[in-house]
């Protein structure tokens, strides 16, 4: 994880370096000349040779994977149970546009992936890098790579939602998890998860409603009828969220929650 961010970062200076050389040495513009523009485009041809063949193929397929990155991330890891705790916390707050969806969105993103830090350093170390130094097939590098992520994925699925699955697919329970395919594990730990973000929001309503009962029973018997309780008691909620330093305890309540 550590190397790939560097090698991020690392790419970004460049790229922001190249661009000042080239704005400082770029020749300047005359009044009245054209300014071209490059053309880009994707040719295909015939290889010469299996590697040309076998480097093109692999091109085609990491595109596949990026563009599937954002499904794979949201359905193997942590941030599903994440993302849906902020959006009932914001409910039962009663901010609705308060923290915006991206900043959540982006919050989550981060806590995901200081859970899932292990796993994919894990990853790493067994197919991604023996992979890039051709010490391993692509076949064995998805098998290693996939094993971690397998095992954080049965440390928090449940077994009634393994069977449900199992049973839909008309399958009989296997006697080890390595017999149990990946295409039955996904589903029944984003049915796991779903649960689990269901289960801590409700938990996360019950003294936000609570409130609002108070003061809805308070205006009642003052005859303050006009205003509406959920207007005067978000003021009370915020505070009491502040008090009990509400943010540390969910997240370190979501981070614990996972195996």
């Amino acid at each position: 994880m550590k190397k790939t961010i560097f090698i991020i970062l690392t790419a970004f200076f460049l790229f922001a370096f190249a661009n000042e050389n080239y704005a400082q040495n770029a020749p300047k513009q005359k009044v009245g000349q054209t300014i071209t523009l490059p053309n880009v485009g994707i040719t295909f041809g015939n290889g010469k040779s299996t590697d040309n063949v076998s480097t093109t193929l692999e091109l085609l397929l990491l595109l596949t994977v990026l563009s599937l990155a954002p499904s794979i991330l949201i359905m193997t890891t942590s941030f599903l149970r994440i993302i849906i705790v902020f959006n009932f916390l914001k409910t039962a707050l009663g901010t609705m546009q308060s923290p915006p969806n991206q900043l959540l969105a982006g919050i989550a993103l981060f806590i995901t992936f200081y859970i899932m830090a292990p796993t994919w350093n894990k990853v790493y170390d067994d197919a991604v890098k023996p992979y890039m130094a051709k010490e391993i097939s692509i076949d064995s590098a998805y098998t290693a790579g996939m094993e971690p992520v397998r095992d954080f994925m049965f440390r928090n699925v449940r077994d009634e939602d393994l069977e449900l699955f199992l049973g839909m697919a008309h399958m009989n329970k296997p006697a080890t998890r390595k017999e149990l395919p990946t295409y039955v594990l996904i589903p029944a730990f984003v049915v796991g998860e779903l649960r689990a973000g269901f289960v801590i929001g409700f938990f996360l309503f019950v003294p936000f409603v609570m409130m609002d009962m108070i003061i809805a029973s308070i205006l009642m018997s003052m005859g303050m009828m006009m205003l509406p309780p959920t207007l005067i008691s978000m003021p009370f909620k915020i505070l009491l969220f502040i008090l009990v330093n509400g943010w540390d305890l969910i997240i370190s309540s979501l981070v614990r929650s996972f195996q």
